[in-house]
């Protein structure tokens, strides 16, 4: 007899949330730079959003983001997601075990396609693991202006321990 695996559960601890909030919102200090703050965290697909700032012009003329900008928050929304994921995998873990694993992850591949500018008040970030392995992870990424018109996409592999 074939047994299906447990389904991923929907929905984490309140204390998995704000640690991982705080390991990804205040001690990762390039993502404070960036503004980027996370507005839903699920093991099945995480959010964010950036509030465009001056510091964030890339393109004086448009007020258009920069596109490192954009590079940076899908690369660390690729790697929440796979963190989420590994969260998600290992409920049986306390949360502070499970926010332990944040050591072990790293980028090791990542492609961004810029579809259009990025202009707005601000934007959401998306991502969900399309695969998640023992050792590595693969992410799809999307960057949405304010009115929800896709403007960027993104590929990531990330090692995962």
């Amino acid at each position: 007899m074939t047994r299906n695996p447990p389904p991923a559960p929907s929905e984490f601890e309140p204390e998995f949330i704000a640690g991982l909030k705080a390991i990804f919102e205040d001690r990762i200090v390039f993502n404070q730079v960036l503004g980027l703050k996370i507005t839903s965290l699920r093991p099945d697909r995480v959010v964010g959003r950036i509030d465009m700032r001056r510091e964030l012009i890339g393109h004086p003329a448009y007020n258009r983001l920069h596109g490192g900008v954009v590079s940076a928050g899908l690369d660390a929304m690729g790697g929440l997601a796979c963190l989420a994921a590994v969260g998600g995998r290992h409920m049986d873990e306390s949360p502070e075990a499970r926010l332990q694993r944040f050591a072990k992850l790293g980028t090791i591949d990542l492609r961004i396609d810029y579809l259009r500018p990025a202009i707005g008040d601000h934007f959401e970030l998306r991502a969900e693991v399309l695969r998640l392995g023992s050792r590595v992870g693969s992410t799809r990424m999307e960057f949405l202006g304010p009115d929800g018109k896709l403007l960027s996409t993104g590929a990531g592999a990330y090692i995962i321990s």
